[in-house]
């Protein structure tokens, strides 16, 4: 039986332009990422035997600097100074974050590594998490260039 007092039921076009504008831009982040690496996040498996790395510990220091030591000796290779370097600090404690999510402490050393292909990455190899850090400009991928060893850093420039 159909009814005739003309009343149709849809669905309001509000709620369904909302949700078309929201899935757009997902569609439109998912492949700005996927394009151009920046905010990428992605597990690596065993380093690349060509890469030139170096394991690294970030140490805050009660002044509010960070140092830097090769985990080999533990020669100090860089010193950051308080309220400087705010790239280099929030990617190492996103890291950390992580570590203490999964309540892993702070014996593993990161690593930082230059791949054939001319990536620069920063490792956590105790949760494999793996920043490439040239998603993040120029600027940014240079603080932590200079902490490979030095024939690395001449191959970057």
């Amino acid at each position: 039986m159909a009814s005739d007092n003309g009343t149709q039921h849809s669905f309001p076009r509000g709620p369904l332009l909302g949700l078309a504008a929201v899935l757009g831009l997902a569609v439109c982040f998912a492949t700005f990422s996927t394009m151009t690496g920046v905010g990428r996040v992605e597990a690596q498996s065993a380093a690349s035997s060509n890469a030139t790395s170096r394991d690294l510990f970030f140490y805050d220091r009660d002044d509010g600097g960070v140092t830097v030591a090769d985990a080999n000796g533990g020669a100090v290779i860089a010193q950051f100074e308080p309220a400087t370097n705010g790239f280099l600090r929030s990617t190492v404690r996103g890291l950390v974050r992580e570590r203490k999510r999964r309540d892993l402490g702070p014996e593993t050393p990161f690593r930082i590594s230059m791949e054939p292909d001319g990536r620069l990455l920063l490792t956590d190899p105790a949760t494999n998490r793996t920043v490439d850090l040239r998603a993040f400009g120029p600027t940014n991928l240079d603080v932590f260039a200079r902490l490979l060893p030095d024939r690395a850093v001449a191959a970057l420039r």
